[in-house]
């Protein structure tokens, strides 16, 4: 995944990385909630996006059951990058390196909500009108 190194992760490098995910990789990103969860939540860093990776995941869900299709494809492929990017130890600055090791994680999560929040707020606002259903 991450084929070319880059020292910078800013909103060109997302942009760029999240137009190479294809159906495998959301897949993958769906079968690693649990994994993903864990390390959100033991980071420090990244707890802060604990409740808007449920949502996350819940937009992904309701997405591949074909109940919510109001989504374009790149916001899909945007919460599957940033999970997949949050699961790689060995990305941009390795997530062993005490202090800095979940920065990268943290822009990538940070710029990937950027390009989604709309899709968010619909997707909540579709979820609160089908709650009953």
């Amino acid at each position: 995944m991450f084929g070319n190194k880059k020292s910078k992760i800013d909103e060109d490098f997302v942009k760029t990385e999240v137009t190479k995910i294809d159906d495998d990789d959301v897949t993958i990103a769906m079968d690693s909630q649990e994994e993903v969860d864990d390390k959100i939540n033991n980071s420090g860093l990244l707890q802060k996006y604990s409740e808007l990776a449920k949502v996350m995941y819940g937009m992904l869900k309701d997405y591949r059951k074909g109940i919510y299709t109001k989504v374009p494809w790149f916001t899909i492929a945007t919460i599957a990058f940033s999970f997949l990017y949050i699961l790689n130890p060995l990305d941009i600055i390795p997530d062993f390196i005490p202090g800095l090791g979940y920065i990268d994680d943290l822009a990538i999560l940070t710029f990937g909500l950027r390009f989604i929040e709309s899709d968010l707020h619909n997707y909540l606002d579709w979820k609160l009108e089908h709650q009953d259903a």
